[in-house]
């Protein structure tokens, strides 16, 4: 009895509009560093599909940066608080814990010899605060200086040490030290101050704001260099980042630009036009290594290609919302999932490589995903159903109105059954050609198939319907009754048996044709509401997934044995399950991961 995880399939960046990102990236270049809720996602750059997630804050992270010697991560949240953790153990052990500031953190940075950390952002008064990495004892001197939040922090590589600091009243900070003592602000920026960064060689600084200029400085002095364009971009700047030679500057802007420039001459070397809508608009970039990356509104990791400015290499695709429905083509090569945003995703299972399915979708949360032949259909809260052809990758443009909210659909032989908060409907060519009203809210519904006409809905009345499918008309046969809501239900692949779950945190296995109740012995190790279950293929193991963050696989074997696999999505409920094979089982949740596990009893 045993489990162990083979891949974390990553989410992408949280991004909201007018807020700018802080990427990171460890000193080799190789591997990207951003935040995601209360999640840190440690990727790799060259191949993203591998990935490693930090979830040890209790609220929303905002911030995390590599130390120059690759050893500690520390990121910062949104209560002002710490943490070091280190980067080599796969547990991530923490060094230590400290509170800095009293509000957010927007930007940390490292001294060059790892030992001290500066950490910016909003405060009782307070905006910037250096500390000792192994002590937490406050480094002498003075950040003061700024009259608003301090956005940006970089601290100069090179000896005669400098700390300079962009803020949102317009101005850039300059430091001397240790101990930092104020030297001067330059106030050449008619906006906030959103990106401030040292050039690697220690020469130059470079400060970018909403005003659409990037000024760069003298890196021992401060005294003005130049201003790079005029302006350099056409929105407010969100990000600069320096080439790892010190030579050239990449800056990512609302204007749906980012720019390569040569510092030297102040020449424009690049302009990489990243598209024409909203979610278009570049909210960071960062130079790693030989890889320019740039992040979109729409949380999009684009890959800009130098030598071909006017297309990303590659775009990196997936879900910065939670994850609601999960779904897998017969020939089990394709996973599909969808989101509370309206998207659809489909992943390659044995590679992990992702995509977005184009056209109009649902434009808001997705209740129900059935794949189905070469067709696959969702419902939305728009109360429609609509299709998606999965070889093009896009909707159909057909849909099909239900007139109520969907919860969930299931495919029937010939179609497609789908239970809303008013009724139950059935849907057959394209139309709607059957209509059975409910008092309660419909919240489940699974049909038997292979040759058996009965379909099971769950309710929010503590009880599972089964029914008789007639053609198009539903008989009511009987009731199951539960102790709470009825989140999920699943007929098993041979037909022999009902599983279904509750918010009373239990799972019931019923013997088909009678409905009685197979495990005599109660399954309720859950902690909270259980969202979902999922049978094997072999129908000899059950999954069930929920609020409380775990995972637990039982045996229909062994009724007495079970699989618990604790805190499988960290500070995030279990949204879907689904199993590969007999032994590798997939999980999605409310943190926009996916995962596969390998489960063994």
């Amino acid at each position: 009895m045993s489990y162990s995880n083979l891949s974390i399939w990553a989410c992408l960046p949280r991004t909201q509009r007018g807020q700018p990102i802080v990427l990171g990236t460890d000193p080799k270049g190789k591997k990207l560093l951003y935040v995601h809720a209360n999640s840190i996602i440690i990727r790799d750059i060259e191949n993203p599909s591998i990935a490693e997630v930090y979830t040890e804050h209790s609220t929303q992270v905002n911030v995390a940066q590599y130390a120059p010697s690759g050893f500690y991560i520390c990121s910062g949240d949104q209560h002002g608080k710490v943490r070091i953790w280190d980067t080599i153990n796969p547990e991530h052990i923490l060094k230590a814990e400290y509170q800095p500031l009293g509000g957010p953190i927007r930007d940390i940075c490292w001294s060059p010899d790892s030992q001290r950390i500066c950490v910016v952002g909003e405060g009782r008064g307070k905006f910037a605060h250096v500390f000792m990495m192994d002590t937490g004892a406050s480094v002498k001197g003075d950040l003061s200086g700024h009259t608003k939040a301090i956005n940006s922090v970089s601290w100069k590589p090179t000896r005669p040490f400098r700390i300079a600091t962009g803020s949102e009243d317009s101005k850039a900070a300059f430091f001397e030290g240790p101990p930092f003592v104020f030297k001067c602000t330059k106030g050449d920026h008619g906006k906030f101050v959103q990106s401030v960064r040292f050039s690697p060689n220690g020469e130059r600084f470079a400060t970018g704001g909403f005003d659409g200029k990037i000024f760069v400085y003298n890196g021992s002095s401060s005294d003005l260099d130049k201003e790079l364009g005029s302006p350099a971009h056409k929105g407010g700047i969100y990000a600069v980042s320096w080439s790892p030679d010190s030579k050239r500057l990449l800056s990512a802007s609302g204007d749906k630009t980012c720019k390569v420039w040569d510092v030297e001459s102040g020449d424009l070397v690049a302009d990489f036009p990243m598209g024409s809508d909203l979610e278009d608009q570049q909210m960071s970039c960062l130079w790693a290594g030989n890889y320019l990356l740039s992040i979109s509104l729409s949380g999009f990791i684009n890959y800009l290609d130098l030598d071909n400015p006017s297309k990303p290499k590659k775009i990196i695709k997936g879900h910065n919302k939670p994850i609601t429905r999960v779904g897998l083509s017969p020939d089990k090569s394709t996973l599909y999932t969808t989101g509370v945003d309206g998207t659809v995703t489909v992943w390659d299972v044995a590679t992990g490589d992702n995509d977005r399915i184009a056209g109009k979708g649902h434009g808001n949360h997705v209740s129900g995903l059935v794949v189905k032949g070469d067709t696959i259909f969702t419902a939305g809260i728009d109360d429609s159903v609509k299709y998606i052809d999965p070889v093009e990758k896009t909707y159909t443009g057909k849909s099909i109105s239900l007139g109520s909210q969907p919860k969930m659909i299931a495919a029937v032989d010939d179609g497609i059954i789908a239970v809303t908060t008013q009724e139950i409907c059935v849907l057959k060519d394209d139309k709607k050609v059957g209509s059975f009203p409910i008092s309660w809210d419909g919240l489940c519904v699974s049909a038997a198939g292979g040759g058996n006409d009965e379909v099971a809905v769950g309710g929010a009345d503590n009880l599972v319907h089964i029914y008789a499918l007639s053609g198009n008309t539903l008989t009511e046969k009987k009731t199951l009754e539960h102790l709470g809501a009825v989140t999920d239900v699943e007929y098993s692949p041979d037909g022999h048996y009902l599983v279904a779950c509750d918010a009373n945190r239990k799972v019931v296995v019923y013997s088909l044709p009678t409905y009685e109740k197979f495990n005599k012995i109660e399954w309720g190790f859950h902690n909270a509401r259980i969202n979902c279950v999922a049978w094997s293929p072999d129908s000899l193991m059950v999954a069930s997934g929920s609020l409380d963050t775990m995972i637990i696989i039982w045996s229909m074997t062994q009724p007495n044995k079970h699989i618990i696999i604790k805190n499988s999505h960290p500070q995030s409920q279990v949204t879907g399950l689904l199993w590969l094979n007999n032994e590798t089982l997939i999980s999605v949740g409310h943190d926009g991961l996916v995962k596969t596990w390998s489960v063994t009893f």
